[in-house]
């Protein structure tokens, strides 16, 4: 059985989505990304035969929407994320997993697409079972998802230079380079500012991401920013 991975931050005001501000405010942008984590967390609890795991930086308990997303959460093993930087903390989850769930293979996404389905998400799986690695790019050049059939050799991201344009095509030459058999996923958007959010919503407009960007935009032009 697979294990779907979401990394993730708690969405404490001024700790997640800064580039969404401006134009929204700090309290603003953290339930947005909480919204976009409830979403996250119920596509993938929707997703047949998959074991659920996040690993998160900060405490869910200070966050934005904190009883809801704890609710999603029931029934989920939860890590917290260790390392300095980001390549670092996704390799220490990887092999975080690979101890508590030996021999599983491992789907990592984020909490930036919202947009995800069950559906997507089980036919990324379906995908990894036939090859060494999956990678869905990002339209930013960055990454959305990454599988691997053997997750300890995520220690190649402590080296991939991350949140750059180059990030993406980075990491698909690491994982060549270790020989590994890599197939892409679907190109997805994932939300870094504030044009990429009203995109995202208007791709999935029956979510929680998208009703609270509704929510939010409506407060700017009225002129609130609470």
């Amino acid at each position: 059985m697979t294990v779907l991975l979401v990394v993730a931050k708690a969405p404490v005001p001024g700790a997640v989505k800064t580039r969404l501000c401006p134009p929204v405010s700090p309290l603003q942008a953290a339930r947005i990304a909480a919204a976009a984590l409830r979403d996250t967390l119920d596509a993938v609890r929707a997703t047949p035969g998959v074991t659920p795991v996040l690993a998160c930086a900060g405490r869910l308990t200070e966050a934005e929407d904190a009883a809801g997303l704890v609710t999603s959460l029931r029934g989920w093993t939860v890590l917290p994320q260790r390392g300095s930087g980001l390549g670092d903390r996704l390799a220490n989850a990887y092999a975080e997993v690979a101890d508590a769930f030996p021999s599983r293979p491992v789907l990592q996404v984020g909490m930036d697409t919202p947009q995800l389905t069950p559906a997507g998400l089980a036919a990324a799986v379906l995908r990894l079972a036939s090859a060494d690695a999956v990678l869905g790019a990002a339209v930013d050049g960055g990454w959305w998802a990454l599988g691997l059939r053997e997750p300890r050799e995520a220690a190649l991201l402590r080296t991939v230079p991350m949140s750059t344009p180059r990030t993406g095509w980075l990491t698909w030459s690491a994982l060549a380079e270790r020989g590994l058999r890599v197939a892409p996923l679907p190109l997805l958007r994932d939300v870094d500012e504030w044009p990429d959010a009203l995109a995202v919503a208007a791709e999935a407009p029956s979510g929680r991401f998208a009703r609270q960007i509704g929510t939010v935009r409506r407060a700017l032009v009225s002129g609130g920013r609470g």
